[in-house]
């Protein structure tokens, strides 16, 4: 059949027309599903709204971060800290900005301090050590039988020959690092020792950090005996201004932008003592026969370290067993008689 030029014409025409009106029929349905779509989620975000819900605009959110005013007189165990020299304060205000800034882990430290200060203070004042020493020991483990990437171990961060150097029993069974009373008795002794060494409670803390023989090395060398005045690797440079900085905050939280409610400090633990004689074959039957589980025998006992304890002849352990609002598990909970 031939096709003619008028012909060829009418069906590029109807062609064309079918295209234009499929092009239509999907702009109608897919207008159609968007207003669907969109009637759907106004109904939704006025039900999640209400009718009567406020708004606060970014600018009304107190977004900015505020500068920190300097305390006009710092000391350190009774000696003065030298707020005069630049460097001093731009130091002190660098560690007192980050621990500001440091939210949840600073609220968190400041929260303990109720539970642990009356620990560590009676310590250090019947072995004579000042009591700005606790600082020391929030920067070393957050108030927590911390363990560090090079095995040093609990709140003040001993390592094992360390530790045994100052008295503390450290073997499978048992490690005093993790009581947290013998090794603040252990701390006492090595930082009155550096203070014999050095008669400055400040390079004590110093030395606390990068060791004795850096200390008296570095005094020897550059002709210098204040820390303020001594090139110090980076750590140590920083370490006796991070103690300060949380004494400046610890002392006055809500300067520092630290509100906690009177009940949110962390009380301290409510515990009797049990003292052992004999070994212990198994510790989970010992923590049954004492009303608790072997879970909680060992949070308030972390310096047991097995599942037994040996007792060797004249030898003895105290071991502590919650009591009160402490001594609560899950077992007793559910076992108490409903109202």
């Amino acid at each position: 059949m031939k096709i003619t030029n008028r012909h060829r014409t009418n069906m590029r025409t109807r062609n064309l027309l079918l295209a234009c009106g499929m092009a239509i029929i999907l702009i109608g349905v897919t207008a159609a599903v968007s207003f669907s779509l969109a009637q759907s989620n106004d109904e939704q975000l006025e039900e999640y709204e209400g009718t009567d819900r406020e708004y606060l605009t970014f600018d009304q959110i107190d977004h900015i971060t505020h500068d920190i005013e300097l305390p006009e007189h710092l000391s350190f165990c009774g000696e003065e800290v030298p707020l005069d020299l630049f460097y001093v304060q731009e130091r002190l205000e660098r560690e007192i900005l980050v621990n500001s800034y440091r939210h949840s882990a600073t609220i968190l430290l400041l929260k303990r301090t109720t539970r642990w200060f009356p620990v560590l203070e009676p310590i250090m004042q019947k072995n004579g050590l000042p009591e700005d020493f606790k600082y020391l020991a929030m920067i070393e483990s957050e108030l927590t039988n911390a363990v560090s990437p090079s095995k040093a171990v609990g709140f003040w961060q001993f390592l094992e020959s360390t530790g045994k150097e100052y008295g503390l029993e450290i073997n499978k069974e048992v490690d005093m690092r993790y009581n947290v009373e013998k090794e603040t008795v252990a701390a006492c002794k090595y930082l009155k020792a550096s203070y014999r060494k050095f008669g400055s409670w400040t390079l004590a803390a110093a030395a606390f950090n990068c060791g004795n023989g850096r200390i008296t090395k570095t005094t020897d060398e550059q002709r210098v005996d204040s820390y303020y005045d001594m090139l110090l690797p980076e750590e140590t440079q920083r370490y006796v201004f991070r103690i300060l900085a949380l004494k400046v905050i610890t002392e006055n939280p809500e300067k520092y932008g630290f509100q906690i409610r009177d009940n949110g400090w962390y009380r301290p633990y409510e515990t009797k003592t049990v003292t052992v004689v004999q070994s212990i074959p198994d510790l989970v039957d010992f923590a049954y026969r004492e009303g608790t589980n072997i879970k909680m025998l060992k949070y308030f006992n972390p310096w047991l370290r097995s599942n037994s304890l040996t007792v060797s002849a004249g030898n003895s352990y105290d071991i502590k067993i919650p009591k009160g609002k402490f001594a609560k598990t899950h077992k007793k909970m559910r076992k108490a008689p409903t109202e």
